[in-house]
């Protein structure tokens, strides 16, 4: 397809995007099917399969994006989107920051974007997503260097911290940085004039680090609250996964066994229910009485999951508790459950490998956060006049209609 091609059907709609690495197309599901994915680019070839099984992908190109020109990216996109690599600047990463071989990619696709403004085609909005690390990363440098890009670029920019516990039961908080290209404008709902909870707990901290000159144009994105999530983690539960089975019996007491004190008491307590009790439990190292390291299984009954992460060994596989009176019953976590903890609907196909199942899942952008994003900040700054194009699906995501006609759906 032409580039002209691409920059005519991107103005009639006034919502093309790029997509950068998109992994299975979670933020495409998320923005709906009143956006049109001009290009989409990822490294990984395990996920472009799954990219181009639910989507088509006639947009994909699977390679590094250090490798990618401007002239690759056809027409003019109104929203590029970046979930640049999170290991360097995760907690549990190595603190390298954006130094870093993989989070460092941020630089290529900055490159590529500062690329579009000298052509005249920069978009009018950029988002980058990433872990609440980047903004401690470097005690803030690194933080500040994006901001400082972002200026100099010619963008003006704010920040949020979105959990996906308010639309989905995962407790997943995560950074959104949304930039916006000077002399777009900004409708005042879209806005507040001081940091505003919940968004901007974090942020505040990390904003007042700033330099001056970072702070240059700050915008404090306030989208409306969402309505109260009324799904827990129990009613996701499959009744008879397929990927995975249930531990022994001799499994379920060793996991037991590993559990401290006060997550033995909470075991008791579901124990005590008179009704279900699921649970999401992680194997975590923590350090024991002696000053030793020990792993420790933890636990928790509030109906919500831990943050999905992408399995780097058998620590970072969360495990479902099921407790029925005296009855404890464990297994991993299904690859259809971790899906439906992104919010995408039963009808979107995984990797039939578990492993890269849970890998595509837990790097991936929950669907709602981006809808509701794309809701309240994006959509009224590209078209104060347009109604939401997101039609709700059983899992608390969103199912675009362009996923639909894929699908059968």
């Amino acid at each position: 397809m032409s580039a002209l091609v691409s920059e005519k059907r991107s103005n009639s709609a006034g919502r093309g995007f790029y997509e950068f690495f998109a992994g299975g197309g979670m933020v495409r599901a998320g923005l709906g099917a009143g956006w049109r994915c001009l290009f989409a680019n990822d490294i990984d070839p395990k996920k472009g399969r799954i990219y181009r099984a639910n989507w088509g992908g006639g947009e994909l190109k699977t390679a590094d994006v250090g490798s990618l020109a401007a002239a690759d990216l056809p027409g003019r996109a109104a929203l590029a989107w970046a979930s640049f690599p999170c290991q360097d600047l995760s907690l549990a990463g190595a603190g390298v920051g954006l130094q870093g071989d993989r989070s460092g990619t941020f630089w290529l696709f900055w490159k590529l974007m500062t690329a579009l403004a000298g052509q005249s085609r920069a978009p009018k909005m950029i988002v980058l997503e990433n872990v609440c690390g980047t903004l401690t990363s470097h005690a803030g440098k690194d933080f500040e260097a994006i901001c400082n890009a972002i200026q100099e670029a010619g963008y003006r920019v704010g920040a949020l911290v979105v959990d996906a516990a308010l639309f989905v039961p995962q407790s997943r908080p995560r950074l959104f940085i949304i930039c916006v290209r000077n002399g777009v404008g900004i409708p005042g709902g879209c806005v507040a004039e001081t940091p505003a909870p919940p968004w901007h707990t974090r942020i505040k901290i990390a904003y007042d680090g700033l330099s001056s000159e970072a702070k240059r144009g700050w915008i404090w994105w306030n989208p409306a609250p969402p309505p109260k999530r009324t799904t827990g983690l129990s009613h996701l539960i499959e009744d008879d996964p397929k990927d995975v089975d249930w531990f022994s019996k001799a499994e379920a007491r060793y996991l037991i066994s590993k559990m401290s004190a006060l997550h033995r008491a909470k075991l008791r307590e579901a124990m005590g229910q008179k009704r279900r009790m699921v649970g999401g439990l992680y194997r975590r190292t923590r350090v024991d009485e002696s000053g030793g390291k020990a792993q420790r299984a933890e636990i928790r009954f509030d109906d919500v999951s831990g943050c999905l992460r992408t399995p780097a060994g058998g620590s970072s596989r969360q495990v479902i508790l099921v407790v029925e009176g005296g009855s404890v019953r464990a297994r991993l976590i299904s690859s259809r459950e971790t899906a439906r903890l992104m919010g995408l609907p039963d009808t979107y196909l995984l990797p039939e490998n578990y492993n890269d199942a849970y890998h595509l899942t837990g790097d991936g952008v929950v669907v709602p956060v981006v809808r509701h994003l794309a809701r309240h900040i994006f959509e009224p700054i590209l078209d104060p006049t347009s109604p939401d194009n997101g039609v709700e699906c059983n899992s608390g995501g969103f199912l675009p209609r362009e996923f639909s006609r894929l699908h059968g759906a």
